[in-house]
């Protein structure tokens, strides 16, 4: 089968890069170009709050380039995406519309969440993963502009991550405001770095050991150049990033630029970079940096061939997003026999109605996490669960989500427990959210909730029939059901409201 030549597109916070590749069922990926323009986009957000007009018109010029470019390879697809200077931009819409009517680029502007989780995959597509699934706690780092995600892993299993603000652009611009002594500026740096890092140990890694730190993006890469006496690989062992980070304290930007051939503007951020890899391996007790030489614009090619199906590893991301939110559902002891029984029977009914719904399979994904999550809130407070656990979705990141996606989720969670009002109503609480996916997730959540209103899961293994605008749930159990067939009757208008069935529960053996 002929290749096809696409595009990756990262509109990033400091750099403006573009990757061609030739993309075959059987071979995977082959680079064929790479440009990148240096745009100090970040700066202008994070210091101002919105971007300049001078940078936009750079961006613009950029973008242009990067039009003929793929011309001259015939590229038949592309993905352009913008990371968090422009999301925390004042005038974020103004620019993607602006980008788009001088350009013709349609810019997706991500949730960090997500573009992290593209660089996961990106990282899973090196092969590194398999190489480390033997080893405990290990630490991938994705240090960006504005922040740093660390996602811990036990084996290949996805057991925590967490978003600091403590991005490489974002130190540099806010601590060179309180000096310029580069020994005053190295312990300010230090210190703030520091502080969120063992934060994030005392709350997450508690006594863990981390094995070894996955270091993502060209940050490494460039600290890696001023050392070309260690002949670094793939690993840098902890004694080699002594040599480094010290060259890097001890050597100003200008000359580190010059002696080693890194962009000046680049070598800006190496200071910060490497304080905060320091910090961490002094709060980590991690052996080595493995360094897979993944750059965001590989995140972008393999979420791409992932969602076509070209991607070639054996790997189901879905996974690794149900595995941090049973880390978020554990983290607030959810009664997991529970959340299990709601979540398999929630599941099935999804299935069993796939015409009537319409929905695919991220909505029947985003149906799992609100059962998983539908009641975290009881951690908190045992009244107004739906509400707390509402909150508690909506200030949780969850790796590979969009904000849509757990604005859905959230309010699905939200509306289990209480009155779905007219879609204008709801409106306000709803925000980004589409009004009718989460009418419909809800309406097989309560179902499905209600099936374990004992919490004594006496309800599993459904059977479910859809004839003659009647759907019958039909349940084999032996146990006394008065409880769930009660609350059945009572929970099941908004499903009958929703999808325009009537829904009957019946058991076939009485006790």
């Amino acid at each position: 089968m002929a290749g096809k030549t696409f595009a990756a597109i990262n509109v990033g916070s400091n750099e403006i890069s573009m990757k061609i590749c030739e993309i075959t069922p059987r071979k995977g990926a082959r680079e064929l170009d790479t440009v990148k323009t240096i745009i100090e986009l970040g700066s202008d957000t994070y210091n101002k709050g919105y971007i300049e007009e001078n940078n936009l018109n750079k961006l613009c010029d950029t973008l242009l380039k990067f039009r003929r470019k793929m011309k001259e390879y015939d590229v038949s697809d592309y993905r352009a995406y913008a990371s968090s200077a422009v999301r925390e931009a004042e005038n974020a819409s103004m620019i993607i519309e602006r980008i788009k009517m001088c350009t013709d680029f349609d810019v997706q502007i991500l949730s960090n969440s997500e573009q992290r989780f593209m660089n996961y995959k990106a990282f899973v597509a090196t092969g590194l993963d398999v190489d480390v699934a033997t080893h405990k706690n290990n630490a991938l780092l994705d240090i960006g502009a504005g922040s740093l995600q660390i996602s811990i892993f036990d084996r290949r299993n996805l057991v925590q991550t967490q978003n600091l603000p403590i991005g490489a652009v974002r130190i540099r611009d806010y601590l060179t405001r309180f000096g310029s002594d580069t020994v005053d500026l190295e312990t300010l740096m230090e210190e703030y770095a520091s502080n969120a890092i063992i934060e994030f140990r005392n709350l997450f890694l508690n006594d863990k050991d981390i094995k070894s730190i996955i270091a993502i993006g060209d940050g490494i890469n460039n600290l890696k150049k001023v050392g070309p006496e260690l002949s670094i690989a793939n690993s840098i062992s902890r004694e080699q990033f002594r040599i480094l980070y010290k060259r890097v304290v001890d050597i100003k930007p200008e000359d580190l630029a010059e002696r080693y051939g890194i962009p000046y503007e680049r070598a800006t951020l190496m200071l910060p970079m490497a304080i905060i890899y320091q910090s961490f391996l002094d709060n980590s007790r991690a052996e080595e940096i493995l360094t897979p030489n993944v750059i965001f614009c590989d995140g972008i090619i393999a979420d791409y061939m992932d969602k076509q199906g070209t991607f070639l590893m054996d790997k189901n991301f879905d996974q690794d997003i149900l595995a941090s939110v049973n880390t978020i559902a554990k983290k607030y002891k959810v009664n997991r026999a529970h959340v299990q029984n709601v979540s398999d029977n929630a599941l099935a009914i999804f299935d069993s109605i796939r015409k009537l719904h319409g929905l695919g399979k991220r909505e029947r994904l985003q149906l799992q996490i609100a059962a998983i999550l539908h009641n975290c809130g009881k951690f908190v407070n045992m009244k107004d669960v739906s509400l707390i656990s509402y909150h508690i979705v909506m200030a949780t990141e969850i790796l590979g989500l969009s904000h849509k996606e757990r604005e859905e989720i959230a309010n699905a969670v939200y509306y289990n427990g209480f009155y779905l009002p007219s879609e204008l109503r709801a409106s306000g609480r709803i925000g980004s959210a589409d009004y009718m996916k989460v009418a419909k997730l809800t309406a097989i959540l309560r179902l499905a909730d209600v099936l374990d209103k004992s919490y004594k899961q006496k309800i599993t293994n459904l059977r479910i029939s859809l004839h003659d605008n009647t759907l019958v749930i039909y349940t084999d159990t032996l146990e006394d059901i008065t409880l769930e067939a009660g609350m059945f009757k009572t929970n099941n208008i908004l499903f009958e409201k929703v999808y325009g069935v009537k829904v009957v529960l019946k058991q076939r053996r009485g006790i």
